[in-house]
């Protein structure tokens, strides 16, 4: 109990003496000791290290989860398995829950129609890309948020405890200089021999006991100040030692960085080619393609301003000179069609429709035949079959 009130008086001792040099150094009225240029550029470049470090990791966060109330839910999950020491389980990602969704819908609208088994292919490939989502996920967080993570929380955390402890060594060390520079300038000043004629004799004795009291404070400061000083030096080689380790840590950044990258292109690749896949996989139906009649071809975009062939009746178009303009309804075959949905025009070869509108509709040789061929006055363009309800 002794022992507890003594180290607390201390430590309430050098809260206060420190207090007083901080005060005294913002009033100006206490000196401070400098650290030398390169200590003071490792603290700088520590501190710039820590701040973008910290945007980075954050922002990095913020990309491959981008919902800040998921995020902030799966960290509170996250924690709490952390605790109960059980492995964290995964969840699926928005496109592998998107894919799931079109799967399910495509079994109430019916898989054998071409809306229905278009559902179950995009769905597909949806289901493809979350998981190639996920793997970038898994990938970027052990690679590169983990490494990025420890640093914040452990070695800077190391360091800024050191920083801190020096800092009041620091003070520690400028008040013993303080109270060493005040013992000496009593000590001249007690050191002084009082004229006889204008004092008494006792004056002598008080001069000479007061000069050898100051004398035994400067000392003690002297000392004290010693220690300090050792002190010092010692806490400021460590924090120089940790600081300088941040060209380390740069380095190991650096290859995460990598890695990183090399996750990003991976996953971007992979959903590169699960879109082309699914482009061919829609323009097919058991092994026969139908490409689409109106598509913009290089081909056909450098010949856009030549005359076009003439067309022998009976003859399928070419998908590559078929201009929607060029198309003449045939003598027979035609059909009135009621849209049932709105449908906005992709490009100037489709017809935008509006709900419960009446329509011409006939087909062409060589379209695809999720396509017809619409008529709306003296508008004439591509429709789709699933927007409309065939009339007699």
């Amino acid at each position: 109990m002794d022992f507890s009130v003594k180290k607390l008086a201390s430590d309430a001792g050098a809260f206060f003496s420190r207090a007083v040099q901080f005060t005294q150094e913002n009033l100006g009225q206490a000196e401070k000791t400098e650290l030398d240029a390169h200590f003071e550029n490792l603290l700088a470049r520590a501190d710039c290290t820590r701040n973008w470090t910290e945007k980075i990791f954050r922002q990095t966060e913020y990309l491959l989860q981008p919902n800040p109330i998921d995020q902030t839910g799966a960290r509170i999950e996250e924690f709490l398995y952390e605790k109960l020491d059980r492995k964290v389980p995964l969840k699926p990602t928005n496109g592998e829950l998107l894919g799931q969704y079109m799967q399910e819908a495509a079994k109430d609208f019916g898989p054998g129609t071409p809306y229905g088994s278009t559902l179950i292919k995009v769905g597909e490939c949806q289901r493809r890309l979350g998981g190639a989502e996920q793997e970038l996920l898994h990938t970027s967080a052990i690679s590169y948020l983990t490494p990025l993570r420890i640093f914040l929380e452990g070695d800077w955390r190391t360091i800024s405890k050191e920083r801190r402890l020096l800092e009041n060594r620091r003070l520690d060390l400028d008040a013993c200089k303080a109270r060493l520079k005040k013992a000496k300038a009593a000590e001249a000043k007690a050191a002084v021999v009082p004229d006889f004629q204008d004092t008494r004799p006792r004056n002598y004795v008080l001069s000479a006991s007061a000069s050898a009291l100051w004398s035994d404070e400067v000392d003690k400061a002297e000392q004290e100040l010693r220690v300090a000083q050792t002190e010092f030096d010692r806490q400021a080689e460590v924090t120089r030692l940790l600081l300088e380790g941040i060209s380390s840590t740069h380095v190991n950044h650096l290859r995460c960085l990598h890695e990183f990258v090399e996750a990003q292109a991976v996953y971007y690749n992979q959903c590169h080619q699960y879109m082309q896949d699914l482009q061919k996989e829609l323009r097919s139906s058991n092994g026969d393609v139908f490409p689409n009649a109106f598509s913009v071809s290089p081909s056909a975009t450098s010949s856009a301003n030549a005359p076009a062939p003439a067309v022998s009746p009976g003859i399928p178009l070419e998908p590559e000179v078929l201009q929607i303009e060029e198309v003449q309804p045939p003598a027979s075959g035609t059909r009135k069609a009621k849209v049932l949905y709105d449908y906005d025009a992709a490009d100037t070869s489709e017809l935008s429709l509006l709900a419960d509108e009446l329509i011409t509709v006939y087909t062409v040789p060589g379209m695809d035949s999720d396509w017809l061929v619409g008529e709306r006055g003296n508008q004439k363009g591509k429709v789709p079959v699933t927007y409309l309800e065939l009339l007699s």
